[in-house]
């Protein structure tokens, strides 16, 4: 089973209101110290990879501004997660570190080197969640002006990832890095070469600043679940992660994986899947449901309506609580809206259902109990979505995730669904996921190579 932990580095991620808790630590998200700890805690607990989602921008949508964000630290202020992610390596040993870079925002020849940086800097425990980003807010920030189309984006998304492969992959051809003091060569220049791109979007000609790491190209992650998303990652994503109401909501996405994957030319073992879960765990079932109820005193109905606004652009303020959500065109983040709509035809989401549920957990389920009743709803989840394994989100970062690791993790091992801490030969997070350390012969970033 295939375990992330989801976070982000902020007072609030997906619980809305929550820091509002007396069990709450408002100033944990930028304490390095308590970030180690965990890094170590969530490594014990049978963990493959800390996922850390990002955005460039405040969710000033609802109600035509970033006000309710703002009061509830929704989501703001945050921390760069890349930053954070060399001192959390070098306090553990296994953990691999996603870290969410937006295509929109970024140029790939720095992030190039920024993600190769880190995949030495890990000894190969570095992936990176490639996203298109759907926040007005950010691009004005950025002087970008107007969002670019949805499709228009995966467009855009394909041309940079072209350019980090010539970068990554194709740079260094093998035999680059001679070393002779003798000869006085260190690299061989006939074997470096520039990437010698001309595209629509982006003009590299030059080769990347980086010798590869251990994983060549970081361990790709993509989060798109519209067509154009799925197809987009069916070309490019190693681990897709989709988030659903429903373990059938979620089937819809991973039946129609394959058929994607072949139009890529890609095997259908390609790539494994994960959905996001919220778990609060503890030593009962009524324990856990105890702890549900007291979180459910404390939460923000409003301020996830400024999330979900954030996500897709729809601004609910002005609706009423009874309306129900339709499947419009946007060019926000469509799976957001999708989660509750076309991908959940057998129910008619209101605004008021939306905000309910949300508010802890955002759009995936919150599975409670012990942890023999946790480990059982993963197990169903797994079957029925057709998932490898699952974005672990919490409510209290800090309460929740130690319950995790004492009472669910011992239950999936005893299970043998959790890897007993050996590191594979590789060493790498891409060895530890897929059993090899660089990209595989039949991913299209492997055709960069000389």
């Amino acid at each position: 089973m295939l375990l992330c932990a989801l976070d982000m580095m902020v007072p609030t991620h997906q619980t809305t209101g929550i820091w509002r808790h007396p069990d709450a630590d408002v100033e944990q998200y930028r304490d390095l110290d308590f970030w180690i700890r965990h890094a170590r805690l969530l490594e014990a607990a049978g963990f493959d990879a800390m996922f850390f989602a990002d955005v460039a921008g405040v969710y000033d949508v609802f109600d035509g501004s970033g006000a309710t964000a703002i009061r509830e630290g929704m989501q703001y202020p945050m921390l760069d997660p890349l930053l954070a992610v060399s001192a959390l390596a070098a306090a553990t040993e296994r953990i691999g570190f996603g870290v969410t870079a937006s295509v929109s925002y970024e140029q790939p020849y720095l992030l190039a080197r920024r993600f190769a940086t880190l995949d030495h800097l890990t000894r190969g425990r570095i992936a990176w969640n490639i996203v298109t980003s759907y926040q007005r807010s950010a691009t004005e920030n950025l002087g970008l002006g107007d969002l670019v189309p949805h499709d228009e984006r995966y467009d855009r998304a394909d041309e940079f990832m072209d350019v980090v492969y010539a970068l990554w992959e194709g740079t260094f051809a093998p035999g680059a890095l001679v070393a002779d003091d003798e000869a006085g060569v260190y690299l061989d220049p006939e074997r470096v070469h520039g990437a010698g791109h001309e595209g629509r979007w982006f003009s590299v000609p030059g080769p990347g600043l980086t010798l590869p790491g251990p994983q060549g190209t970081p361990f790709l992650f993509q989060a798109g679940s519209s067509p154009r998303g799925l197809e987009f990652a069916a070309r490019h994503a190693e681990a897709l992660f989709f988030s659903g109401t429903t373990p059938e909501n979620v089937r819809r996405l991973t039946d129609a994986l394959p058929a994607h994957l072949e139009r890529a030319g890609r095997p259908w073992d390609a790539i494994r899947t994960i959905t996001s879960v919220t778990v609060v765990a503890a030593e009962t079932d009524d324990a856990a449901r105890a702890r549900l109820d007291d979180y459910a005193r404390h939460v923000d109905e409003d301020a996830a309506l400024a999330l979900f606004a954030g996500w897709t652009g729809l601004d609910l303020a002005a609706l009423s609580p009874d309306d129900v959500l339709e499947d419009v065109p946007i060019e926000g983040n469509r799976s957001a809206l999708q989660s509750f709509t076309s991908m959940d035809p057998d129910r008619a989401w209101t605004v008021r259902d939306l905000a309910a549920f949300m508010a802890i957990g955002a759009r995936g389920p919150v599975i409670v109990g012990s942890g023999e009743t946790v480990a059982d709803e993963l197990e169903r989840w797994a079957a029925e979505a057709g998932v490898d394994g699952f974005n672990v989100d919490y409510a209290l970062r800090g309460v929740d995730l130690p319950a995790f690791a004492e009472h669910v993790s011992p239950v999936l091992r005893e299970r043998g669904h959790l890897r007993e801490g050996d590191r594979p030969a590789s060493g790498t997070l891409r060895g530890r996921i897929l059993g090899t350390a660089t990209l595989r012969a039949d991913h299209p970033g492997a055709a960069f190579r000389r």
